[in-house]
């Protein structure tokens, strides 16, 4: 009678072990469909950088390091979504190759959550702000400008996930000297999970300025791990990204992009 109980209880322990175990990797599987996500409503804080290797029209180099914060918050019963982005530049200032390193201008932007009724899908769309915050007249624009930032995130899928960035802004003030700005930016991304949180990704930025009719398009493709520890989600990535189209001068030929995410869960 004391086997048959011993047995039964080993039974149940292995499967209570084996329910946790899956458990665990279905909260580790969501965790990594959800890392990329720009409009996942959680506090966000990533560290971002872009070492581009050469510029067009030049042999200079520079380099952009962005601190991102994101919020989520709510406004008379909706849902909205703030983030917030300064960078550290360094440029090449001078036709000799001279380079300057400083902050350049403050983005943000506040995206409505609609709800799409598939708690998966992600979809936002509302106002973004550029205020001329650069140290350097070269690391900025010198303007005031304002637009629209939308974002689509598609996580119906453990294995891939997809989705866009689309930006547009355009000065309405600031120093009369300077350039207008008035340019609209794609971001596409995509992220197919290889398990254990390891995944495949391509997120490159295409920019078009329409003061101008300079563009840019890379194209690449890198690898990243999501871990998760107690309350927060990690996320670090590399990716080379090289250009396919561009036109202007001070375009990047190649760069690569390394980031470290941090989400904050509830």
């Amino acid at each position: 009678m004391q086997r048959k109980g011993a047995g039964l209880l080993l039974v149940v322990l292995a499967a209570a072990l084996w329910l946790s175990g899956e458990a665990l990797a279905r909260d580790q599987a969501d965790a990594a469909a959800q890392a990329n996500n720009p409009l996942a409503n959680m506090k966000a804080f990533n560290l971002q950088n872009y070492y581009i290797g050469e510029l067009t029209e030049s042999d200079d180099w520079a380099n952009q390091f962005w601190f991102r914060y994101a919020q989520p918050f709510s406004v008379s019963k909706t849902n909205w979504l703030m983030r917030a982005s300064l960078p550290i530049n360094t440029y090449p200032t001078t036709p000799d190759g001279h380079m300057e390193t400083g902050t350049g201008d403050l983005n943000v932007f506040a995206a409505y959550l609609i709800d799409t009724g598939n708690p998966a899908v992600s979809f936002g769309i509302g106002p973004q702000l550029t205020a001329p915050t650069a140290s350097e007249e070269q690391l900025g624009s010198g303007k005031w400008s304002a637009g629209f930032a939308n974002v689509l995130f598609n996580a119906n899928s453990h294995k891939f996930q997809y989705g866009y960035l689309l930006t547009w802004q355009a000065s309405f003030a600031g120093e009369g000297d300077r350039e207008n700005v008035n340019v609209g930016a794609l971001q596409p991304f995509a992220f197919y999970q290889l398990g254990g949180g390891t995944y495949l990704r391509a997120a490159p930025i295409w920019m078009y300025n329409l003061e101008n009719d300079d563009y840019s398009v890379p194209l690449g493709i890198g690898i990243g791990q999501v871990f998760k520890k107690d309350k927060t989600v990690f996320n670090v990535f590399i990716e080379p990204q090289i250009s396919v189209l561009d036109e202007g001068a001070g375009q990047p030929e190649w760069q690569i992009f390394v980031g470290f995410n941090m989400q904050f869960l509830q």
